[in-house]
């Protein structure tokens, strides 16, 4: 009996001791920033997408998990006017062609795995649009209750594979390059 009831406050002192260090912080979305840019070979285009949700879970310094959805409904161009091609361009990168926003109005970051570095933290995580998930890694920079990165992202492997290069020949000036990059600001 004095064993069982040892083993048992040994085990809820673990539990305790182990909760206190964990902390998810959760991130403040309508603070946060995410603008992308794409490219292509006349030129590049740039705009803005909103951060539904997300979370950082520390261990003391370590971050161990955490996860983010973007609203792809928000993608908006910021390089271009109403009325100048902006709508168009935000029709066609809403469409099946590119983010099918129809069928997927949402895309996910969770992270798998986080290293400190001297430049931050080295994240590997999965990432899914449009249905799919890939490994993707980047490194994110922490000043304290803000977070920041710019990650490239392959979109092909992603199946949006319109213009791209790698997949149809005699495009021209109209490929349009594989990756595009976001920029990201968190707010926590």
């Amino acid at each position: 009996m004095k064993t069982t009831l040892k083993s048992l406050i040994v085990a809820i002192a673990i539990i305790t001791t182990a909760s206190t260090f964990a902390q998810k912080k959760e991130i403040k979305a309508s603070e946060s920033k995410i603008n992308w840019t794409g490219t292509k070979v006349t030129g590049s285009h740039t705009g803005t997408l909103n951060l539904s949700e997300g979370f950082l879970v520390f261990d003391g310094e370590n971050i161990t998990k955490g996860e983010f959805t973007v609203d792809m409904t928000t993608l908006a161009v910021t390089d271009l006017e109403a009325g100048k091609g902006k709508e168009k361009l935000e029709g066609h990168l809403s469409s099946d062609d590119f983010f099918g926003i129809k069928n997927h109005k949402t895309a996910k970051l969770v992270v798998t795995k986080a290293k400190k570095t001297s430049e931050g933290y080295k994240i590997a995580g999965d990432l899914t649009i449009k249905g799919k998930t890939n490994p993707i890694e980047f490194v994110l920079a922490l000043n304290g209750d803000a977070a920041s990165t710019t990650l490239k992202v392959d979109r092909t492997k992603y199946d949006i594979k319109y213009g791209s290069g790698s997949f149809f020949d005699n495009l021209g000036d109209k490929a349009i390059s594989d990756e595009f990059e976001l920029a990201v600001e968190l707010k926590m």
